[in-house]
Parts: C-alpha cells; sequence; structure tokens
C-alpha cells in the first residue's frame, strides 16, 4: 500500500514523458479548447487521464507512488512556468499567441476557421454588431477579447 512498486526514476521518468506530452498536445489541438470545455472536451479529458494513468505510474498502485507522479506533474509544471516567465520565445512555444479574429469591423474569415471559432461564439464573447468591433482577440488562454471602435 505504501511502498512503490515501480522504481523512484522510472515514475519520475513516466510521469515527465506523460507532463510533455500533454503539454505538446494541448499545445498543437489550439487556443480553443483550452478556453472553454464543453460537455465532450470534459469526456476526451476524463478518458485521457484514466488512459494515461498507467503509462505515468505504471503497475502501482501505492499510496507513495502515486504522490511521487502528482509531485513530478507539479514539478515539471513549475519548471515550464518559470522558464516561460524568463524566455520570451519559449514562451510563444509553449503558450501560444493571441489571433486577430475582427479588425476594424471586418471578421477574418481565414483566422475564424483556422482556430474553429464560430460567429455565434463572437456574440457569445459579447460582440453583438461586428461591424463596430474595433478588434476581436482570441488569447492564447481561448478566451475571446473585444473592444469597440470610438464614437
Amino acid at each position: 500500500m505504501w511502498l512503490p512498486e515501480v522504481g523512484v526514476v522510472e515514475k519520475v521518468i513516466r510521469s515527465s514523458i506523460v507532463y510533455t506530452f500533454l503539454l505538446v498536445v494541448f499545445r498543437l489541438t489550439g487556443k480553443r479548447q483550452v478556453g472553454a470545455l464543453t460537455p465532450f472536451d470534459l469526456i476526451v479529458l476524463l478518458i485521457v487521464s484514466n488512459v494515461l494513468q498507467n503509462a505515468m505510474i505504471g503497475p502501482d498502485n501505492s499510496v507513495l507512488g502515486g504522490l511521487l507522479g502528482a509531485c513530478t506533474i507539479f514539478a515539471a509544471n513549475a519548471v515550464v512556468a518559470r522558464l516561460t516567465f524568463y524566455d520570451r520565445r519559449l514562451e510563444k512555444l509553449i503558450d501560444g499567441t493571441p489571433t486577430r479574429l475582427v479588425h476594424d469591423g471586418q471578421v477574418d474569415e481565414e483566422a475564424m476557421r483556422r482556430e474553429l471559432v464560430t460567429r455565434a461564439e463572437l456574440h457569445a464573447a459579447g460582440l453583438f454588431e461586428i461591424s463596430q468591433a474595433r478588434f476581436a482577440m482570441l488569447e492564447a488562454t481561448g478566451k475571446i477579447t473585444a473592444g469597440a471602435k470610438r464614437p
């Protein structure tokens, strides 16, 4: 129950690989996926976490083994946070950059298609009159921000 069945180094390596995999996958799936979870996204997230559990901790169900895996994930996240704070290029690579969806009342259809954002989502973000928007941006966090034209 308490002692890990898998070696400490192996567990740290496994957890680090899973963390890196998830970091890459979430970066490649786009900003929209991170911003708001639909019920389908939540189901996928729960299934993926269950599937990756064994890859991360192996055949180990011990309390210490689970805590070691969790600590490795938290430590990896802290390292990535520090690295992206100090290195702008790495921050852009990992966190991404905002995408302009609307500029001076004109919708950028290519950007909307690339980011899989619908006009309904623009309206939900507060853009009731797109023609009156100075800009609308899909932030790296997945949130849509908008600004109205000055009167």
